[in-house]
């Protein structure tokens, strides 16, 4: 009966989403639109519009709903560079969190006939190094970041894991972003933030994650090698 009431909650959420086209809110135009109104709301009402957008950002991300990027640039010209990168990895890590947790105990039947051969390689990858894997996931965008939540809850991996790699790994995308929103009004499209030089620190990043593992296998070969001798 719980099972089902919350998957009737995630169904509502989504459905409302789509029926009231909140998604119309979700663009950079209507952003710089209400930008002026939003500003004033926050400097009479701080406390109040903080943790708003930790609500709004925690449900967007555990319901995998369209809006992360735009909702990332609002954290910068609303609370500044710093402070939105702290809002949006709190909201971010506790929607992940909270559709990790769905996928495992609520939807891991749903989540395995959808996404069957999505999730091979990405299981796979946990089975070996859970940290070290998602950590790279967060850092090198290369799966969808509804997708990672999704099969890591179908894996082994520890919740306190799951939380620590997504709140580190997405601090330089969460910054990169919130730093664009402080110059709102100079932004003409979401793509010119995500440019060359940004992506190639993600990826440098990413490969630095991945250091350790590849260094703890060496050491295996080296290992297997000298016995073998």
């Amino acid at each position: 009966m719980g099972k089902l009431l919350v998957f009737g909650l995630f169904a509502l959420g989504i459905s409302g989403f789509f029926y009231f086209d909140f998604g119309r809110f979700a663009s950079l135009a209507a952003l710089q639109e209400n930008k002026d109104a939003l500003l004033a709301y926050t400097a009479i009402h701080p406390s109040e519009t903080v943790i708003f957008y930790i609500l709004i950002y925690t449900l967007q991300t555990a319901l995998s709903l369209p809006g992360a990027t735009i909702l990332t640039l609002a954290s910068g010209f609303l609370f500044g560079s710093l402070l939105g990168t702290l809002y949006v990895n709190i909201g971010a890590t506790l929607g992940a969190t909270i559709a990790f947790l769905s996928a495992r105990y609520l939807l891991h039947d749903f989540v395995e006939r959808k996404f069957s051969k999505k999730l091979t390689s990405l299981q796979a990858g946990f089975s070996n190094n859970a940290f070290q894997y998602l950590l790279t996931l967060r850092l090198i965008p290369l799966f969808p970041f509804f997708l990672v939540n999704l099969a890591a809850g179908l894996t082994k991996i520890r919740v306190t894991t799951y939380a620590g790699a997504t709140a580190l790994g997405i601090i330089p995308a969460s910054f990169v972003y919130s730093n664009a929103g402080t110059q709102l009004g100079n932004i003409t499209s979401v793509k010119d933030i995500g440019s060359p030089k940004v992506l190639g620190a993600f990826v440098l990043l990413g490969l630095l994650a991945v250091v350790p593992i590849i260094y703890k296998r060496l050491q295996k070969s080296s290992s297997k090698a000298m016995e073998n001798k």
